[in-house]
């Protein structure tokens, strides 16, 4: 633990999360990581914020991660902030050209004026000395607990895609896959709302109730908000150890029926199609590592791991690897990002499908955020079963997408699609 931090006992873990969420919010610019106390994914903390922007740096793909960089010398203590999926754009030379009603930058990257982390028993606060900690408990402390939003409205949400339309795509997906284009390809929709007027705070709260994850984000941008119920990691830098924890495989629960929820993760654990699209994005990520790791150092610590979630079970395996010394964070983005489990193999062909195939620039999602620490180390998230909120035009949208394989039925994965964003809708319900 950093020394600038002060400890403060807490009494109510839950009532303690909201009151810092809530302070967090007053600031233009915010990040609060929930971890939901899962105990499988080497977290280093329970919960951990950043409040108030002392310095940032936003950027558009072109030079964004050498703008980053400059930013990281300049500053070596706590960072946080966000990768957004169109930085592929600098990464592969690759273009965007679809409409972007959300409007996050491509990287955006903040030192706090304020940091948080806390558990079941303490809080610890790190601001600008130790007056400005205990002001900060003191102003936590006093926030009132939300339990009704401050604006609600009825939202009416569409899709970018019908159901017919959404169909032939998949169609004309499997055949670049017969053609040997490429192997596997994630594709989104989008489900969107305009006129929404809607409390961030509150309708994150409810996601998180609904759907507590072990990567959830409450993230802010002055106008634009995450409301992020992710379970899944991108990467993690811990010393010279690298984890990456790719996502494939999803099945509903059944927490009515415990014998018929065991048949659903069993037959999940035995999906050849799930397995397939799982050890593809094995492969990737080991071929991305080893970019960046020691020879021989590369390994798959769980394949085809099982792990549940309120709404789903999901097929989640681990590789980690010994990162070669002096490597900077850009130049790790620069080898593995996005991430595997968001495009599909090989990277770039599937990213210019996608761009083909999708109709709205997927922005923040399917990119990662996260933090760095002082030291380097740093962990982030994927950015899925999202809702993106631009608070200023009242555009609310989320994005939800499968992987495609030669194998995929079209009417499944469609059927998959809606079973992801249930969880969204019923916040809205």
């Amino acid at each position: 633990m950093d020394s600038n931090f002060i400890s403060f006992p807490i009494t109510d873990f839950k009532r303690t999360k909201q009151q810092v969420l809530s302070w967090a919010n007053q600031f233009s610019t915010c990040c609060f990581l929930d971890n939901h106390q899962y105990q499988f994914n080497h977290h280093t903390y329970e919960c951990i914020a950043g409040a108030g922007a002392a310095d940032d740096v936003a950027a558009n793909a072109g030079n964004a991660l050498n703008q980053l960089q400059q930013f990281q010398q300049k500053h070596n203590g706590w960072l946080f902030g966000h990768l957004g999926y169109d930085l592929k754009n600098e990464v592969e030379e690759l273009v965007s050209t679809h409409p972007d009603h959300i409007n996050f930058p491509d990287l955006y990257f903040f030192s706090p004026q304020t940091v948080l982390l806390f558990n079941q028993h303490e809080l610890f606060i790190a601001a600008e000395n130790t007056a400005s900690a205990n002001r900060a408990f003191t102003e936590i402390t006093a926030m009132p607990v939300q339990d009704e939003p401050a604006e609600k409205n009825q939202l009416v949400f569409q899709q970018r895609f019908s159901k017919q339309a959404y169909i032939d795509v998949i169609e004309k997906l499997r055949g670049h896959i017969l053609r040997g284009d490429c192997y596997e390809i994630n594709f989104c929709q989008e489900f969107f709302a305009n006129h929404a007027a809607i409390d961030p705070v509150y309708v994150y709260q409810q996601l998180s109730n609904i759907s507590p994850t072990p990567f959830a984000a409450f993230y802010k941008v002055r106008d634009n908000y995450l409301l992020c119920a992710s379970p899944e990691r991108y990467l993690k830098k811990e010393g010279s150890t690298i984890i990456s924890q790719p996502i494939k495989g999803t099945s509903s629960r059944n927490v009515a029926d415990a014998g018929a929820d065991e048949i659903n993760k069993e037959r999940l654990y035995r999906s050849s199609k799930d397995r397939a699209e799982n050890v593809m994005v094995v492969d990737l990520v080991r071929n991305d590592l080893s970019r960046l790791c020691i020879e021989g150092s590369v390994q798959v610590d769980e394949l085809f791991g099982i792990y549940s979630f309120p709404q789903v079970h999901q097929m989640i395996s681990t590789i980690s690897g010994t990162l070669q010394p002096n490597l900077l964070f850009t130049d790790i983005i620069k080898k593995t990002f996005p991430m595997g489990s968001m495009t599909g193999a090989p990277k770039k062909k599937v990213m210019e499908l996608i761009e083909k195939y999708e109709n709205v620039k997927r922005g923040i999602f399917s990119g990662a955020v996260g933090y760095i620490q002082p030291g380097g180390d740093f962990d982030f998230n994927v950015v899925i079963r999202s809702i993106m909120y631009n608070q200023y035009n009242q555009y609310l949208s989320y994005l939800v997408g499968s992987g495609i394989t030669y194998y995929s039925n079209a009417y499944d994965e469609y059927e998959e699609c809606l079973l992801k964003a249930a969880a969204i809708k019923s916040v809205f319900l």
